[in-house]
């Protein structure tokens, strides 16, 4: 790491005029009211144009002793626990470039700044795409999807985004520029960097430019419902179609309070292709209710945010289960939900991966909900997180630190236990980031 000697502590104007000299005038303004992490507020946003800009930011921060809270989008900065500090976001908004896509070979090269929609609106020109469904696309960008993991219904079909990302570009807390991985599908060679920091919460690095396996555009597609009769034969249903020939490219339950659980199915492929799909669907699944249904479902977790009514606690939570338990899952839910008079719904994914959003009028209600939920979970070797709704709910209150406004005894952690993995993940932090420069406390045991 670096072995400059440390600067003097600069906060204030000070320390703006130290930010501007490394990055421009232009991309320096003083942190506003909206740019607050969690109720901890920032000084300084900074927003880098090149790798080389942020490595100096970085080196510079860490030998100020200055914290750094990296920002795309911002559409999942709530995500974590609040920082300890913020001194400066690092914004990766002007880093945006799609630097190659190498439509033959199948692969994209882009900067941690571009939003996925105008990635995908750009591979589209060549019948191609990146292999992911975000939460919000249009503001989503690809470092933030790969600092939070977070990919849709596609999963089932093409991996996650481990998967699908073969090469990266990570600026370290002492102005290293790391890169690993290359250009071509089967590169192999390297520490594989990539996988390390997928998930990480911008805790290791700041990811500027990353480089994906891209897949062609389908021909077609199509969306069926099926009306299982109950959760039992709901889980039954997804077993089945999971252990069968049949390739759905998406599959996801919707289920809710006092309403009649829905499985959606996503097809691809040619005319005939999806024709023949169907058909085999609708022989396996006898005598089910099926019909056709529109792409909109495939949003269906985005809906999961919105804003309560006057007066409600909501909150969503990420749950990470075996597929064979997701409808245990969604039973104990209601059981939990029923005795505390809260409202739920729920999108879980045939990958194990779902979706749960709680209302209750106290928030004593929905916190001790969650905290059974994850008991129940983690002791099935699931994992349980908390994914609260923007800062203008009430959500925010439910997750420790985000207001001051809640006893403790109302307050969750967002991430749950780490079980056996927390040392070796605190020693991964020490060797990248031994100053906890980056998103202090933000990660998992306050890493």
């Amino acid at each position: 790491m670096s072995t400059q000697t440390a600067l003097p502590l600069l906060s204030g104007p000070e320390l703006g005029e130290r930010l501007r000299a490394l990055a421009g005038a232009d991309a320096v303004r003083p942190a506003a009211i909206g740019d607050a992490i969690g109720g901890v507020s920032a000084q300084w946003v900074v927003e880098p144009h090149s790798d080389r800009d942020a490595a100096s930011l970085l080196r510079f921060a860490t030998d100020a002793g200055l914290s750094v809270i990296p920002r795309g989008g911002g559409s999942k900065l709530s995500w974590g626990n609040p920082p300890q500090r913020a001194d400066m976001l690092l914004c990766t908004l002007g880093l945006h470039r799609i630097v190659e896509h190498t439509w033959a070979d199948m692969t994209v090269t882009v900067e941690a700044g571009c939003t996925i929609a105008e990635l995908q609106r750009a591979l589209a020109k060549h019948r191609q795409r990146l292999a992911v469904d975000p939460l919000w696309p249009e503001r989503a960008t690809v470092g933030g999807i790969l600092s939070t993991n977070d990919t849709g219904a596609l999963r089932l079909s093409y991996g996650g985004l481990r998967d699908l990302v073969i090469g990266m570009t990570l600026v370290l807390p002492d102005g290293t520029i790391a890169k690993s991985g290359g250009k071509v599908v089967k590169n192999v060679a390297g520490y594989d960097l990539p996988k390390l920091a997928t998930g990480a919460l911008g805790t290791l690095g700041v990811i500027t430019q990353a480089i994906f396996r891209v897949h062609p555009l389908p021909a077609g597609t199509q969306t069926l419902q099926l009306q299982p009769a109950g959760l039992p034969s709901m889980q039954r249903t997804i077993l089945d179609l999971l252990n069968s020939d049949l390739p759905c490219a998406q599959m996801q339950a919707c289920l809710a309070s006092g309403v009649a659980p829905a499985l959606y199915l996503g097809l691809e492929g040619t005319e005939a292709g999806l024709a023949a799909q169907e058909k085999a669907i609708r022989e396996r699944a006898q005598p089910m209710p099926l019909s056709f249904a529109t792409p909109e479902v495939w949003r269906a977790r985005q809906e999961l945010w919105t804003p309560p009514e006057e007066g409600v606690y909501a909150a969503v939570a990420k749950l990470s289960v075996l597929p064979s338990k997701l409808m245990e899952v969604a039973a104990a839910l209601d059981r939990l939900a029923q005795a505390r008079r809260a409202q739920w719904r729920a999108v879980l994914q045939a990958t194990g991966i779902g979706w749960m959003r709680v209302e209750a009028a106290e928030p004593a209600s929905a916190v001790e909900l969650f905290r059974e939920m994850r008991t129940a979970i983690e002791s099935g070797g699931g994992s349980l997180t908390i994914a609260p709704l923007p800062p203008r709910s009430a959500a925010a209150e439910l997750v420790n630190g985000g207001a001051t406004s809640l006893s403790a005894e109302n307050v969750i952690d967002f991430w749950g236990g780490a079980g056996d993995a927390l040392p070796l993940m605190a020693a991964v932090k020490r060797q990248f980031d031994p100053q906890r420069t980056l998103n202090p406390g933000r990660f998992v045991g306050g890493i």
